[in-house]
């Protein structure tokens, strides 16, 4: 096991226990800060999906400043049981967190409301991507204008649908991340 670092809001500075399994790599405090510096203005009472969620890093910080509601879905049992953990010990009660495969539940209609702000970082190397973006897509799991937050290998070229447009995009060592907007 490890920990990561909540960086601001209510929780800042507040460690969270993780998984440390084989392919999980936490999002990066730099690139933890810069998203949400992007998302500052949007973040506040939105409604967000964390697909993929791994060690919960990018719900625990939408979290800690003061987003709506998360859902997690997460497929590591253990990875999992580390979030009910961490959301216990934080006493969150506007998240919940899914145990299951992130691609089956975005096959699904979304029968909820859209979600505002969604999270993608899924496995490197796995080809999830471009088929996860068109099922949130035509699924119903996105509101207009909904913020799409697209972490990947530096070297990949993702085809995404056509009504997302590219707002920002940095690199970091060997990822790529990029916030789209639903048009």
């Amino acid at each position: 096991m490890g920990s990561i670092r909540i960086i601001s809001g209510q929780y800042r500075g507040r460690k969270i226990q993780v998984y440390d399994a084989e392919g999980l790599r936490p999002t990066t405090d730099r690139v933890k800060e810069t998203l949400f510096n992007w998302l500052q203005c949007d973040i506040t009472g939105s409604r967000c999906l964390d697909l993929f969620s791994g060690t919960g890093s990018l719900s625990f910080e939408a979290l800690s400043r003061y987003a709506g509601s998360v859902t997690m879905v997460e497929l590591n049992k253990k990875s999992a049981e580390l979030i009910r953990e961490n959301l216990r010990l934080l006493n969150i009660s506007n998240a919940e967190l899914i145990v299951g495969d992130a691609v089956k539940f975005a096959q699904k209609r979304n029968t909820r409301e859209p979600y505002n702000i969604v999270f993608l970082d899924p496995p490197f190397r796995k080809g999830f991507l471009s088929q996860i973006a068109e099922l949130l897509n035509n699924n119903a799991f996105l509101c207009n204008n909904a913020l799409i937050y697209v972490e990947q290998e530096v070297e990949l070229t993702t085809e995404l649908p056509e009504n997302w447009t590219l707002l920002k995009s940095k690199k970091a060592g060997q990822v790529s991340f990029n916030l789209y907007r639903k048009d």
